[in-house]
């Protein structure tokens, strides 16, 4: 394999794949070794349900809680019983699903029995300030509106989302789905040896993506021979600007393209053993 050398000057991140982010979509989480892990968005129905559970929950705890203030109160003057009042709804509408959400995660009554979560519009797990203005929100677009204002926006937006989720930056995704896991790519025997004194740096996630989706065959291409040759030795031009030296002279470009991802899932796997056994070592001394 002939591959042009790259000056440094072109080795910034903007020089990969200009399709690279379009193998991405918008459920999708990749993994350190180049895996897209898609998390799709719960569907309408299923939200409805959900939400349809939780109001419930929530209107039963609203008339336990508004017995109990209003009995408390019964003898005091009306300012505290408004107060009290107020102090039940604020702790049912508010408190409650903020502490639900925050606690579980992401999830509340009804998406523990569906099966749904929230997370973070990159995937990751709510916190406390996701979870308040999530329920903060919903007391004016759900109870405010009877669940008017939710439903319209997630009938529009595209993952579903309620206005809760659009300023706190949060989706509801399924948490039931399967996820399929392909195979780890493995290193090819001829270039173990190339591979183990190679520098390979950090590349990007998108052309990490792209070279993993080829090897694993879901391009598209692999039905087509010379087009696969001249999309392997497309993704390795672009993947040479992170490894030096070259492979050995005729390496195939799939070939070196298997080395290289193998290597940096190898050597980030024995980078996170000795960050672990590190930690051991030091927490054991403590």
């Amino acid at each position: 394999m002939t591959l042009a050398p790259q000056s440094p000057e072109r080795r910034p991140q903007e020089q990969s794949l200009p399709q690279e982010r379009e193998l991405l979509t918008d459920d999708d989480l990749v993994t350190g070794d180049a895996v897209a892990l898609d998390l799709p968005a719960a569907g309408l129905g299923m939200r409805l349900l959900s939400g349809l559970i939780d109001v419930l929950v929530t209107c039963v705890l609203l008339v336990v809680f508004l017995i109990l203030f209003m009995t408390a109160t019964f003898d005091t003057d009306e300012a505290l019983a408004w107060a009290a009042y107020i102090a039940a709804t604020a702790a049912v509408l508010v408190v409650f699903p903020t502490a639900i959400e925050t606690l579980t995660r992401g999830r509340s009554l009804g998406k523990l029995a569906l099966g749904l979560r929230t997370v973070r519009d990159d995937g990751g797990a709510i916190s406390f300030h996701h979870a308040f203005i999530r329920a903060l929100v919903g007391v004016v677009e759900i109870y405010g509106t009877s669940g008017a204002a939710a439903l319209i926006t997630a009938m529009i937006h595209p993952r579903g989302k309620r206005l809760g989720d659009i300023a706190a930056g949060t989706y509801v995704i399924r948490v039931r789905v399967p996820l399929n896991r392909p195979a780890p790519v493995q290193m090819p025997p001829g270039l173990a040896a190339w591979a183990s004194r190679a520098d390979v740096a950090a590349i990007p996630v998108g052309l990490s993506l792209a070279v993993r989706r080829f090897l694993s065959g879901e391009v598209g291409t692999s039905t087509d021979p010379v087009r696969r040759h001249a999309l392997a030795e497309r993704l390795a031009t672009h993947v040479q600007t992170y490894v030096a030296p070259g492979p050995p002279p005729g390496t195939p470009p799939e070939a070196y393209l298997a080395a290289v991802l193998a290597t940096r899932r190898d050597r980030d796997v024995a980078r996170l053993a000795r960050d672990k056994d590190l930690r051991t070592r030091l927490t054991s001394r403590s």
